[in-house]
């Protein structure tokens, strides 16, 4: 089943649709994608390594789920059916924290262009123990520390997917006016 994605405008406005395939076809068609990134109460966010069969950018780690709201569908829904179906874990609730546009080519042929919505939430610490990770999609799960995960993206950003920079960039502007 082709997936149909929005693309949008650089301001977010939706412009028309297109598949997930066309969307990433070099260099890429600015569309709608979502970023998740979950945290526990003591600060830890659980992140992703991506799996080595995915298309784009496999094997980095990057935040807990990515992915595309299907065409008109609402981005907070969309990203907690989304947690479900790649990790097994139940959340009831996100928070939009703000929406970034970056794009970046694979070296698999590839391309990201993408108005990415970022979204937090809150989890139990022992989640991980009953997520279970699809593994068409996640390699595996680890919780670091927050400022572990900034520290080592600035260390070492060759691990990670290029979006990450931009979900950290808009949840430290969160963190700084709440």
């Amino acid at each position: 089943m082709r997936r149909i994605v929005e693309l949008v405008d650089p301001d977010g406005n939706t412009i028309g649709e297109t598949s997930v395939e066309e969307a990433h076809t070099p260099p890429g068609r600015l569309h709608r994608a979502f970023s998740v990134m979950l945290f526990d109460e003591d600060d830890r966010v659980l992140l992703q390594q991506r799996a080595k069969v995915k298309n784009r950018f496999p094997e980095l780690w990057a935040n807990t789920c990515c992915s595309h709201p299907l065409a008109g569908e609402d981005i907070a829904l969309s990203a907690i059916k989304r947690v479900d179906e790649e990790l097994h874990l139940k959340i009831e609730e996100l928070r939009e924290v703000g929406a970034f546009t970056y794009q970046a080519l694979d070296g698999h042929g590839a391309a990201e262009h993408e108005f990415d919505h970022v979204l937090i939430g809150k989890i139990g610490a022992d989640a991980h123990l009953t997520a279970k990770p699809e593994p068409g999609e996640i390699e595996q799960l680890k919780w670091v520390q927050y400022s572990e995960l900034v520290a080592d993206h600035a260390a070492n950003p060759q691990n990670y997917a290029p979006w990450v920079p931009g979900v950290v960039r808009l949840i430290e502007a969160a963190r700084a006016t709440s």
